[in-house]
């Protein structure tokens, strides 16, 4: 990563350790520290004879305050939370791992909080893909992922980048050498670093876990600013509370993820069924057998809109010889009538939701707030819970979006906070709302969420971190059970003073 930086006016600088960019207002006066009465940025005329401004250390890259950039990292992908009350007060921008450790430091000395934001996405369209606030740290410093985004080796069995690498640029880059993360989630444009701290998921999840299953090890900036190592074997305590912790325990600044040998085609089964019981019959079926390297579904409105049907999406992969299609749906029931096949390259399959995206921008769906709704519900209670669901929803609970809905084992799941339902088997449940533009009823969608929440917890159900459901700190405690002494002893160890990414909300 290169050390020169940009001046306001876009022309090039010499490097340096101490530039320090922002400003108070459109004409960038620089910030020289931190007023811990008014707890505000200072100015070197409002520092001036000040005892009560803490100077700004040197740093590498830059911390900015203006507006303009402020105000692009109050907002999130669920625009749910937007506006002035989500403002940071600055953007650290950094230049390297060292200016994370130091700004550490320094939020430590002077109890400011601090998030690191994502920012994904394609083209102009880079944010936070957060959808309820989970990034957003009011008055704090937030930390631009796009700061550490190099891929830093790709060899043998896995591959090393910094946080701020998207899934997309790992599988392009690891394709080149014939591998591929073993698990992807289904949009690619997201951080590695922000998925792996709420889990992540895909249509390998019943061969490979969680995305988080797949990382061999991070390292991570914890809260008394020290840049260490973990893993299963080294710093257990901190890898367990960093994976699918939401981002209380650190900053995950750079991720050594598994690779395994990418096939060159797949192909997939898109089978569809009328009634939820005959989807779970054939769903667990596949499950139990094994017999796809790629298991996804979902609930869609029928074609003609009278009503509710299911998707079993399943994929076989090659290299050279094409699966026996007649073998692969051997003893599943007769829904070959509808069915589409359809043979593609990995890749193709992998970037599948590209077409999709473009479609939701160009109808405005993109844009809206979207109140989605993710859990994982225990396999014997599913079908009681989706009869519920068929009668709740409608075309417009989905806009332009989609309800995901598959199985997988428990048991590949590894990661204590990444909690699960207490059954061999469990559903993801996943409400992507894409609302219509101007539906004048998102909050009616934020309680139906709630209420459904509710519902599906009395069955037993875990939720998943991502989604739009209010919570307060007791939901939470409830939410992770017995995990809960162990990630709160997490947090007094690696973050005692409660800094990192308030917008989860866990702790009061």
């Amino acid at each position: 990563m290169s050390n020169t930086h940009r001046t306001e006016a876009g022309t090039a600088a010499e490097p340096s350790r101490r530039r320090v960019l922002g400003g108070m207002a459109a004409t960038a006066v620089a910030v020289v520290g931190w007023n811990t009465v008014s707890q505000s940025w200072a100015t070197a005329a409002e520092a001036a004879g000040s005892a009560n401004v803490v100077p700004v250390p040197g740093l590498i890259g830059t911390l900015e305050t203006t507006p303009g950039v402020v105000d692009s990292f109050a907002n999130d992908f669920g625009h749910l939370f937007d506006g002035a009350a989500s403002k940071p007060w600055a953007v650290l921008r950094p230049g390297g791992v060292e200016d994370i450790v130091t700004i550490v430091k320094y939020a430590r000395a002077n109890g400011i909080k601090v998030a690191v934001n994502g920012q994904g996405g394609t083209g102009q369209d880079i944010e936070s893909h957060s959808v309820y606030g989970q990034a957003r740290v009011p008055g704090g410093i937030s930390i631009d992922a796009k700061g550490m985004s190099r891929i830093l080796s790709i060899g043998g069995d896995h591959a090393v980048v910094e946080a701020g690498v998207t899934w997309g640029q790992l599988t392009d880059e690891a394709l080149k050498t014939g591998k591929t993360p073993p698990a992807l989630p289904d949009y690619l444009y997201i951080s590695v670093g922000g998925t792996i701290s709420i889990g992540g998921i895909g249509g390998t999840v019943q061969k490979y876990g969680l995305l988080c299953d797949t990382v061999q090890s991070i390292d991570i900036v914890t809260g008394d600013g020290k840049l260490v190592t973990a893993s299963a074997q080294v710093r257990p305590e901190l890898f367990n509370a960093a994976l699918s912790g939401g981002g209380q325990v650190g900053i995950i600044v750079r991720v050594k993820v598994r690779l395994v040998p990418a096939p060159k085609r797949s192909v997939i089964f898109s089978l569809f069924y009328s009634t939820v019981e005959s989807y779970l019959a054939d769903s667990e079926k596949v499950l139990a057998e094994g017999r796809f390297q790629v298991h996804a579904g979902e609930m869609m409105q029928k074609p003609d809109g009278s009503g509710w049907r299911y998707k079993l999406e399943v994929g076989a992969t090659y290299n050279t010889t094409p699966p026996d299609r007649e073998k692969l749906l051997c003893g599943l029931q007769d829904v070959r009538a509808d069915a589409v096949i359809e043979d593609v390259s990995y890749r193709d399959y992998m970037f599948r939701l590209d077409a999709y995206e473009a479609v939701l921008k160009e109808g405005g769906h993109w844009y809206t707030p979207k109140p989605w709704l993710s859990m994982f519900l225990p396999a014997s209670k599913t079908k009681q819970f989706m009869k519920l669901v068929e009668r709740e929803l409608d075309a417009s609970s989905l806009g332009g979006g989609f309800l995901l809905f598959y199985p997988f084992f428990s048991s590949k799941i590894k990661r204590p906070l990444a909690v699960m339902p207490n059954e061999s088997v469990v559903y993801l449940f996943d409400l992507l709302r894409f609302p219509n533009p101007g539906e004048p009823n998102i909050q009616g969608m934020i309680d139906q969420n709630r209420r459904l929440y509710d519902i599906a917890v009395g069955l037993g159900a875990k939720r998943y971190l991502v989604g739009s459901i209010p919570m307060s700190p007791a939901d939470w405690k409830k939410h992770f059970g017995n995990r809960w002494s162990g990630f709160v002893n997490a947090k007094k160890k690696f973050d005692p003073q409660n800094l990192f990414t308030p917008g989860q909300g866990f702790f009061a």
